[in-house]
């Protein structure tokens, strides 16, 4: 075989195993890191908008770490809480986010939800997300909520639901909502949500 046709061949072969090995050794990542205690939309007669408490924002590499905490919180009147905190960090390999509130009270739509402690978790390695969502004392109007543990438990209540666990897989990784509270009309508002995922 001609010299040159050996090398034609050995740069077509490198430039095959460069393209077929290079995700496999995670030689470009796309990072996706973010926490926050809650998120809110709030419907009314002019429109929608926004409000939150303790949001990390996006991470910008997978070396990136964002905190965000206060000592308390109050959006419009509606929703206390104490301690509200998010953390996101990128691990080169792995990415993690936590987000958390302490002594919750809510109150939307003639509803009262209360809780002790929300706090939601979620990691993503090797393509995989994982997630874990911890609830204490959680009362719907006063009355103790049972918890199955299971993800994506729903709850009725009056002109909505909530979703207690609420995790939502993708290509890898993971969202993970605590407390996801949707009142049709009035307000959508989750409560420690963390985003992890990085392919």
């Amino acid at each position: 075989m001609h010299p040159r046709t050996i090398r034609k061949r050995c740069g077509a072969l490198a430039l095959f195993a460069a393209l077929i090995l290079a995700p496999a050794l995670g030689v470009a990542q796309n990072v996706t890191g973010q926490a926050a205690a809650v998120q809110a939309t709030v419907f009314g007669l002019l429109g929608s908008f926004n409000v939150g408490l303790a949001n990390t924002g996006t991470l910008s590499s997978v070396t990136d770490a964002r905190q965000a905490s206060d000592i308390s919180g109050n959006l419009l009147g509606a929703l206390l809480a104490e301690t509200p905190h998010a953390t996101a960090i990128g691990l080169g390999d792995s990415v993690a986010s936590q987000a958390s509130l302490a002594n919750l009270a809510l109150s939307i739509a003639g509803s009262t939800i209360g809780a002790d402690l929300v706090m939601a978790e979620a990691q993503a390695a090797n393509g995989i997300g994982s997630g874990t969502s911890t609830l204490t004392n959680l009362v719907l109007n006063g009355v103790p909520v049972a918890l199955s543990g299971a993800p994506n438990q729903v709850i009725g209540i009056p002109g909505g639901q909530m979703i207690v666990n609420e995790q939502q897989a993708s290509a890898g990784g993971i969202v993970v909502n605590a407390l996801h509270v949707i009142v049709g009309g009035v307000a959508d508002v989750v409560i420690g949500t963390a985003t992890a995922r990085l392919q």
